[in-house]
């Protein structure tokens, strides 16, 4: 799958500045903060078509595609990827891989143990390594590896340029322990992540000085511990290659060379066909055309997909007429068009042929998508209007979006620190509360937004307002009062009793000529809607109605409508009244609404029904002639003739349908409308994260709020807005961890201020947190009881899901194209691959060449 929304580099990175206002959030007590039982989750299993070693190919060369080259093989600088992830997982030590759970696993090709040894008075762990674990120029691994990482890390030289130095900055001390096959080390502070430390472990050539530290180690690894080792980086080729390492001690890797190659995304479906890759994430349409492949060749049927599959006979025949024709320029045309779509099709059956080869292994990628919602300032600021958008969405509903069609299970993710699966997964999103559209429009109530706020002035009106006016004449009459304090009671009454007549001489002349400007404005608008090619657009309709130029009956609280009750939402009969043709239709249908309605609030509604149904049969059928409309509308009442309509029912010919009846147009505030900036990227492996987006918007549209949609170069999108701080939602990943203490802290601390009087976000790029989450955080992290540490994780994510700054949606999907001859390769899950057990089952395929076409 494409990594857009994903940051570069993000395990346990540390550094990053934005400007940020933050709010204290008022949290009720909460859903979710205790447990008294662990959550049963299950994960989806990883895919990788398992084989026995001993069903293993030695030799052959393997392509494994990578979205670029990595910029560094060192994996503690910022600009450390994906890429620089999977190179160092097949040159490098890493002590505590993650397992199929996605737990920390201990690694016998590096450990034979480690374990806390003391706690009081400060904790110790000691390894014991495998004696047999040698670097690739023969050195033993040992202390002095350990000494120099830690010394590189622990943020005290700042001539090293690390991106994150967690855990690192706790060691007090590293030392020797009873022999060289034993490092021991003692903490400052206590640390329950130790199990992070040291992985990848590089050797003390590379970390031991500034230098080797920051340039040594960006395109060369000299010295290595692992089953491969590095060959070549070429950047013209666009390939680094590694091939198999003739000092690993461990089991022998199957593979001779193993290359990662760099494959844009839309490229990856043409590479693939080429055979120049073998194993490559892919997206859902890319897994799709590899499924029709393999159903095409097996039902041996022409291809009912790809280029000219939509050509229709008609179509097929007027493109051979206009080949063939006499007109030779609208003949050599055609006969081109043709010509370019025969060879399409060819090319495309060549590469679904090709594609046959292939099959794609499912699983549940390790990183969750998610909706994060800016707090920094506007609307979002306000924890209530966060917590509205977040009670209107449908996380189902997202989460079946892109997952079901994938047949991945489709369930919402319950927690921003852990993945089902996971020790100590727990749904912790009742903290927030479910999806409940009347809880979010109370929220947005309460903080303010309300229907028709739009149109309101803001308090602060400028000079020579009438508002400003007002209140200076009520000032002025103030003073005067306050001046004629030294007079009798009596005077004072009766200057009091004249002020206020005057007063009310004056408010009742202003309203005489308000109402006589109102008659005036209806009479035209009653001409006007006489006019059959022009909209009654109404002087206080919606915003929404006056942007799209759009008349929605019954929601446009015009004078002349005071009179008409509106119905109440729940019992409200919506009429529909397709176009002025049906006039005497529509009329005595508003007749009928309006006796339905009346009846249904004393109780009668069948009978008053009936009785506007009998009423109006006579005019409302579709035999009426064009006298019979004119009749119908001389005798329409004068509830019939008012301006608004009925409430509910459409307007006629072209205008749009009416929002739900709780919500008839965007809410506001102060003259402003509630709209926020949606940032998403626009490249072509994007398309679900757009789609899911599209979906997130019409369920703000439900509840008052407006999306402005903005779409954005991909490698643009998080370092230009996202990190940056310049949108109010958008949505991106992040990945998963088994260190949730750790490498959680960051993405959600509470924003510091800095020297400069800017704020150190560091990963929150929500800019919302509180230090009750920051607590929870520095104590998990401190707690060498794993259970208690679980338990304080679970009341930090409940305090997270309360503060509503950033929405779990889903666990991403992991779709990888593989060579289906390959084993123990495919979507790994939570788990690290074991690149020495990688290999072809099929024994001819041993030693093929990469690019061989399939």
């Amino acid at each position: 799958m494409s990594h857009v929304g994903v940051p570069r580099g993000t395990v346990r990175k540390r550094r990053s500045l934005a400007l940020l206002t933050a709010g204290v959030l008022t949290i009720p007590a909460l859903a979710g903060c205790s447990s008294d039982s662990e959550e049963t989750s299950r994960g989806v299993p990883q895919d990788i078509a398992p084989a026995a070693r001993d069903r293993v190919a030695d030799g052959s060369t393997v392509n494994w595609a990578v979205d670029a080259m990595p910029t560094t093989l060192n994996a503690f600088q910022a600009d450390a990827d994906s890429a620089t992830t999977k190179i160092t997982g097949a040159l490098l030590p890493t002590l505590f891989p993650m397992d199929a759970a996605g737990q920390p696993k201990l690694n016998p090709d590096y450990l034979e143990s480690a374990k806390i040894i003391e706690r009081e008075p400060k904790q110790v762990v000691l390894y014991k390594l495998n004696q047999q674990a040698v670097w690739s120029d023969g050195r033993e691994i040992g202390a002095p590896d350990f000494v120099a990482q830690w010394r590189a890390l622990s943020g005290k030289d700042s001539a090293f340029w690390t991106a994150r130095n967690a855990g690192y900055e706790r060691i007090e001390k590293i030392e020797r322990g009873a022999d060289d096959l034993q490092v021991r080390v003692t903490f400052a502070k206590p640390y329950a992540d130790w199990r992070s430390l040291f992985s990848p472990l590089y050797p003390k050539e590379i970390t031991g000085s500034p230098d080797t530290f920051n340039d040594g180690a960006r395109t060369a690894l000299k010295n290595t511990a692992g089953p491969f080792q590095l060959k070549s980086v070429s950047k013209a080729k666009g390939t680094v290659t590694l091939v198999r390492s003739p000092r690993w001690w461990g089991d022998k890797a199957k593979l001779d060379t193993l290359v990662f190659r760099a494959v844009a995304p839309k490229d990856r479906t043409k590479a693939l066909a080429d055979g120049t890759v073998h194993i490559t994430d892919v997206d859902a349409a890319t897994a799709d055309r590899i499924a029709l492949a393999l159903r095409d060749g097996s039902n041996g049927q022409p291809l009912t997909h790809g280029p000219g599959a939509d050509l229709t006979p008609a179509a097929a025949l007027r493109s051979w007429a206009l080949a063939h024709g006499s007109d030779e320029e609208q003949a050599e045309i055609a006969q081109a068009a043709r010509e370019k779509n025969r060879k399409a099709v060819v090319a495309y059956g060549a590469e679904q042929k090709a594609l046959r080869g292939y099959a794609v292994r499912k699983s549940l990628e390790p990183a969750y998508t998610q909706l994060a919602l800016n707090g920094e300032s506007g609307p979002l600021a306000d924890d209530r209007v966060r917590r509205a958008v977040a009670r209107a969405l449908d996380r189902q509903e997202l989460a079946e979006t892109v997952l079901k069609p994938l047949g991945l299970p489709a369930k919402p993710l319950g927690s921003h620190l852990a993945l089902a699966g996971q020790p100590g997964y727990k749904d912790g999103s009742g903290a927030l509360g479910d999806q409940n559209t009347k809880e979010a429009q109370a929220l947005l109530a309460d903080a303010g937004w309300t229907q028709g706020g739009a149109a309101e002035k803001p308090k602060d009106t400028k000079a020579g307002s009438e508002a400003e006016k007002k209140a200076d004449k009520d000032e002025a009459d103030k003073t005067k009062d306050a001046e004629g304090k030294a007079d009798t009671e009596d005077k004072e009454g009766t200057e009091k009793t004249e002020a206020e007549e005057k007063t009310a001489d004056k408010d009742e002349a202003e309203d005489k000529e308000k109402a006589d400007k109102t008659d005036k404005d209806a009479d035209r608008t009653d001409k006007d809607e006489e006019k059959a090619d022009r909209a009654a657009v109404g002087s206080d309709d919606s915003a929404a109605s006056r942007a799209e130029g759009l008349y929605i009956v019954g929601q446009d609280d015009k004078p002349g409508a005071a009179p008409v009750q509106a119905p109440d939402a729940s019992t409200a009969t919506h009429v529909l009244a397709p176009s002025r043709a049906a006039a005497a239709q529509s009329l005595a249908l508003l007749r009928q609404a309006s006796a339905v309605n009346a009846a249904s609030e004393d109780g009668t509604t069948a009978e008053a029904a009936s009785k506007a149904t009998a009423q109006d049969k006579a005019t409302a059928q579709d035999k009426a002639t064009a006298q019979d409309k004119a009749t119908a509308q001389d005798k329409a009442t004068a509830q019939d003739k008012q301006p608004g309509g009925a409430a509910g029912a459409y307007a006629p010919l072209g205008t749009a349908a009416p929002a739900p009846a709780s919500v008839k147009g965007p809410l506001g505030k102060d003259g402003k409308t509630l709209t926020l900036r949606f940032v998403l990227p626009s490249g072509p492996g994007s398309q679900s994260l757009r789609g899911v987006g599209e979906r997130i918007a019409a369920m703000l549209e439900k509840i008052g709020i407006g999306t402005e949609i903005t779409k954005v170069p991909d490698e643009s999108y998080f370092k230009d807005h996202i990190a940056s701080g310049d949108y109010d939602l958008a949505l991106y990943s992040w990945p998963a961890t088994a260190y949730p203490a750790t490498d959680g802290r960051p993405i959600y601390a509470k924003p510091e201020p800095a020297t400069d009087g800017s704020l150190l976000v560091e990963q929150n790029y929500t800019r919302v947190g509180t230090d009750h989450i920051d607590q929870l955080f520095d104590q998990a992290v401190a707690e060498l009881d794993e259970k208690a540490a679980r338990e304080l994780m679970k009341q930090a994510d409940a305090r997270i899901w309360a503060a509503a700054g950033s929405i779990p949606l889903f666990q991403r999907p992991q779709l990888v194209a593989v060579d289906k001859k390959l084993a123990n390769v495919g979507a790994f899950g939570f788990a690290a691959p074991r690149y020495q057990d990688i290999g072809f089952t099929d024994r001819q395929a041993a030693g093929s060449p990469a690019d061989r076409k399939k």
